[in-house]
């Protein structure tokens, strides 16, 4: 269930998927929780069922996939076992894939928390980015309709990684980051150089990797980024 730890209350029971670690020297950050409690849920007992990160539904021959990750971020582990998910539902008996990402955000890229806290930060950078384009092949590379539906919002390689199926919507409320400039653009990840200048065309994926500004949904189905917006939200 993508480390997540169950904590029981007097009326119920909550699931608690980060936490962050009583700092000492440094200021602390948000990581899973089985990992913030490594060495102290050795007599604590695993649940099989319950809530998980990764979901699979169908209705009518069409396959719905949700993957709710915290802050919409992406470690190699959860891009692993999203690729996996996805691979197994495109072998399904259905005529369509939806993506829906969570219910917060869609996708935000890789896990920069998990990287910073890694023994070695580059290779886990590496192994992240690699993990990422490993499920944007999959998805772009896969023989039956995609759509990613975008409830939430979408940054830095989510973006890219939505890019990847055949048609891309989202709720009008959504916003965009289509851009990491800041970490030197990252060339070819997520499949980006191919797959921006394949909605919007060479000179118009320039300007929006160089602006890094965010664009609302609208905003991106105008420029060709997405195909359509859905709902009612301004």
């Amino acid at each position: 269930c993508g480390g997540a730890v169950c904590r029981a209350t007097t009326d119920g029971a909550v699931w608690i998927g980060h936490l962050k670690a009583k700092p000492e020297h440094e200021p602390s950050f948000k990581l899973p929780a089985t990992r913030v409690l490594a060495g102290k849920l050795d007599n604590i007992p695993e649940i099989d069922s319950g809530w998980q990160d990764i979901r699979y539904e169908e209705k009518n021959r069409v396959g719905y996939l949700s993957f709710d990750f915290y802050n919409g971020a992406m470690g190699s582990e959860q891009c692993e076992r999203l690729r996996l998910a996805c691979l197994a539902a495109l072998k399904r008996d259905t005529r369509v894939l939806v993506l829906l990402g969570g219910e917060d955000f869609w996708s935000n890229g890789i896990h920069l928390n998990l990287i910073e806290a890694a023994d070695s930060p580059a290779d886990e950078s590496w192994r992240n980015i690699n993990a990422m384009n490993d499920l944007t092949q999959a998805i772009l590379t896969g023989d039956k309709l995609t759509i990613a539906a975008l409830r939430g919002n979408a940054g830095a390689g989510g973006v890219f990684l939505a890019l990847a199926a055949d048609q891309v919507v989202a709720r009008r409320g959504v916003v965009f980051n289509p851009h990491y400039k800041a970490m030197g653009n990252l060339y070819g990840s997520e499949y980006w150089t191919y797959l921006l200048p394949r909605r919007v065309g060479a000179e118009r994926a320039r300007e929006v990797t160089e602006n890094r500004l965010p664009l609302g949904a609208v905003q991106a189905r105008d420029l060709g980024l997405i195909d359509a917006c859905f709902g009612d939200s301004p």
